[in-house]
Parts: C-alpha cells; structure tokens; sequence
C-alpha cells in the first residue's frame, strides 16, 4: 500500500490538446479517491498516467516515495481494473485470477493459495473450473476484481468498472467493490462518470471539467458545500436547479427575484455572507436543492415571502418520494455546453411558452397533479449563491 501524489501534472497531446491542467491531488495511503465529471473531462487520461499507459507531459507523479513518471508500467506495482473485464474467453476463472502471477513466476503453490484466498473474499469458490463465457456479468466482474488482488499491489485503479452491468447489479457490485477496498485496505483511485456512483463509494471526490480540477472533498461536502456552480451543478440527483436571476434590496433586507415573485433571505443568511451585499440590485445565479422544496398544502409552515406559486408540468411517483417538475419564466444557469461536453450537455428543457422547467423533490402525501396549480414553501436559508461571472460560490 502506498500514497499516490499527483503534482502539478499536465499532458498535451502533440497535436497541441492540452488535456489535463496542472492536476494537483495527493491520495492518502489505503484512501478511496473517484474521478468524476462529463465525458471527456479527462478523468480516464489522469489515471492511465498514473497506470503508465499515457505519458506525463510535465508535473510529478509519485506513488509512496518513489518519482515514476519513467517507470514502466509493469514495474509501478499497481492493479488496474477496466470496464471491459479483459478476461482471456479460454481459461478457467482460476488462470485468469492467476495469469499475473503466472507471468511473474510465482511458485505454483503459492499462486494456488493467493487465488484460492481471493475467490473465497470475491464469493467465486464454486466458479473457480468455469469458463468466463459461463459466468454472469456480475462475476465476470469478479473475476476481473481478483485478478488485481492476487497481486497484493500498492494502488488499484479502476476505470469506469460497472458500466457494462445492468442499475440493479451497478448498486450491488458498488456495496461489494467499496466494502472490499475498506477490507483490504488499497489505495483506490476510481474514475466513473455517474455521480451518484461517485458519492456513494469514495471516502473523497475529485469533480473535473475540461481537464481542469474543480473541487476535491468528501461527497457530503461537495453536496452541501460546492466550490463552484459547475459542481454545484453536477454533483447530486437530481441537479441542483440553477437561477439565472437578480438579488434585489428590500425594506427588510434582501430577496432573490424568481420570475415576477421576490423570495425574502433569512437575516441569517446575509449575516453569514456578507459578499451578497455587494450583488444587491444586480445579476446572480441562485441555486436549490430540489429537496429543499416542498408542497405548501402538505408543509409544516408556509410563510407568504417563501412561496413559489407555479403549475405542475409532470409527477414522477417514486414511492417514498414526489418529483415535480415545474415552469418558471427564469433563466436556467447551464453548467456544460455542447462543443465541450457532447451529450452530456443537456439544454434546459422548457414548456410550449418557453418557460425553463425545475425540479421539486416533495412529500408523497402531497396532491400534486399534472396541470394543477402548486405553491411551493422554499427553504430561502438553504440557497446556494454563485457569480455570474466566475462561477465562484459566494460566501
């Protein structure tokens, strides 16, 4: 086990694409650290440095004392785990767990005693004589899993793992994989482009854009404490809705214009930013938290300068909770554009007037339905302030 430090790296291609800007990050010895961000972030190139399979244009990268930025990759003593499996069709799950080792020259023995300790911690003893074509895609994964185990290496990487598997098995092998690195105790690092996958495996997140680190903490930071409106964003399902709007200065204090309807801030809320002030009477995007709504007829309180009056564009049922889609004649903040990020810059979806629909996140007893007029309660303590024109959050 080791500590894997990342300092100030870069890569540029030579046709001059410079995909990664001086990433700085040091993952702590037995730390569980996840890449996120869209496609083409360059979270998939940051960890094939750290593999070796991607030179390091400039930067440090060290994995516990040792410099490896010329280090083959073969000799970095690391384990990496991709979303194809790479399994060999023709071997038994026992020589593909132990090729390795085989390669290696491992006495047999002791490669029969690591593969066999590893099938036992993997839950694959009885699939040991199977072929891979035998196996579900689940222990396929496995497979793939005890492979770098046997190795007892310093660090694992994994690249996008579970993406080849079905949601239900996604969120088991999620539990399995983050429980086996807490039991083994392998430095980690993670790459994946679900943020839900993110938040719920790493002991910290790395969010990045465009090569560019954004934030790196524990997920319930990046919930509750984003850097930047693109984490804000990001980070969180479903997404923060994001305001395009005015702060604007009342007789008691200030209140974020929505559409024609003003939403007074708690005292609290400027004492504890007083950076707002200076965004008093001007241009500011405002975020909340879909949960941070609720439906006024099922709410404990509802004061009159916190409630969004609306109607209701769609329900989603979930069961334990009511997802409400709503208009509102508001610009939406759009964190990822299309010549960057691809398909996963979605454009704000809006009604047959134009109006941008948000998210409300409420309580399954309310009666909400579709083309019924709703008053939302909005928690006003709970908004999140960002620059227009950094992105910066404010306070």
């Amino acid at each position: 086990m080791a500590e894997v430090v990342l300092d100030n790296v870069n890569k540029v291609y030579p046709n001059g694409y410079h995909a990664i800007h001086d990433l700085s990050i040091d993952i702590e010895d037995g730390e569980f650290l996840v890449l996120v961000g869209p496609s083409g972030c360059g979270k998939s190139t940051a960890l094939r440095m750290v593999a070796g399979l991607e030179d390091i244009s400039t930067g440090e990268l060290r994995i516990g004392e040792r410099v490896v930025n010329d280090v083959h990759p073969k000799d970095r003593d690391i384990a990496m785990v991709f979303q194809n499996y790479a399994l060999y069709p023709h071997m038994s799950v026992a020589d593909n767990i132990g090729f390795a080792l085989k390669l290696a020259k491992v006495p047999k023995a002791e490669i029969a005693d690591r593969v066999a300790k590893a099938a036992q911690t993997l839950d694959l003893t009885e699939q040991l004589e199977k072929k891979p074509g035998q196996l579900s895609g689940g222990q396929r994964q496995r497979v793939a899993m005890g492979r770098a185990i046997v190795r007892q290496p310093k660090a694992f990487l994994m690249d996008e793992p579970l993406s080849n598997l079905d949601a239900k098995l996604r969120v088991q092998m999620r539990a399995e994989i983050a429980g086996l690195q807490r039991e083994l105790g392998v430095t980690t690092i993670y790459v994946t482009h679900d943020q839900v996958e993110a938040m719920t495996m790493g002991d910290r997140v790395a969010v990045l854009k465009r090569g560019v680190l954004q934030q790196v903490d524990t997920p319930q930071n990046l919930y509750d404490l984003p850097s930047n409106v693109f984490v804000a964003g990001f980070i969180g399902s479903p997404s923060m809705n994001l305001f395009t709007t005015r702060l604007e200065r009342t007789d008691g204090g200030l209140a974020v214009r929505l559409g024609d309807q003003l939403l007074a801030l708690p005292a609290s809320t400027v004492t504890e930013r007083p950076e707002l002030e200076s965004f008093a009477d001007s241009a500011i995007v405002v975020g909340l938290r879909p949960e941070d709504m609720e439906d006024a007829s099922v709410a404990n309180e509802a004061p009159a300068d916190r409630i969004l009056s609306t109607t209701v564009q769609m329900v989603e049922a979930l069961g334990s909770e009511l997802i409400v889609h709503f208009p509102l004649g508001v610009e939406s903040y759009q964190i990822m554009d299309s010549e960057f990020e691809g398909e996963d810059a979605v454009a704000a979806a809006t009604d047959d007037t134009g109006n941008v629909i948000y998210v409300a996140r409420v309580n399954p007893r309310s009666p909400a339905r579709i083309g019924q007029p709703i008053d939302l309660v909005l928690d006003t303590g709970r908004f999140h302030f960002f620059d227009p024109e950094s992105g910066a959050a404010i306070g």
